[in-house]
C-alpha cells in the first residue's frame, strides 16, 4: 500500500483513535484484545477500554482508544485484531 503524506491523510498523529472489535462473549475476550494493544501502543491502559455485551449476551463489544502515531501502526493493529480468532468484527 502506497503511503499517504500527511498532508492528505485525514488523522492528525499523534491522536487518540477508538477502535471498535466485537467477538463472542468469553471471559478471556477482553484480556486478549488488551493484549494485542498493547503490543502497539504501551500507553494503552483499562481506562481506555470500553465494555458492552451485547442484548442477548451472545457478543461482547468493546472500544480501545488507542494512541495513534502513524497510519501503518493502525493498519498494523486492524490486520492483527482482524486476524484473531476471537474477533469477529473491527472498526
Amino acid at each position: 500500500m502506497a503511503a499517504i503524506p500527511p498532508s492528505e491523510s485525514l488523522i492528525e498523529y499523534p491522536s487518540d483513535f477508538p477502535i471498535k472489535v466485537m467477538g463472542p462473549t468469553h471471559v478471556d475476550f477482553a484480556p486478549t484484545i488488551v493484549e494485542v494493544v498493547l503490543r502497539f501502543d504501551d500507553t494503552f491502559h483499562e481506562g481506555k477500554l470500553e465494555v458492552r455485551p451485547s442484548a442477548k449476551g451472545n457478543y461482547t463489544g468493546l472500544t480501545v482508544i488507542v494512541r495513534a502515531t502513524s497510519r501503518e501502526q493502525l493498519d498494523a493493529l486492524y490486520t492483527e485484531l482482524s486476524a484473531h480468532p476471537m474477533v469477529k468484527i473491527v472498526m
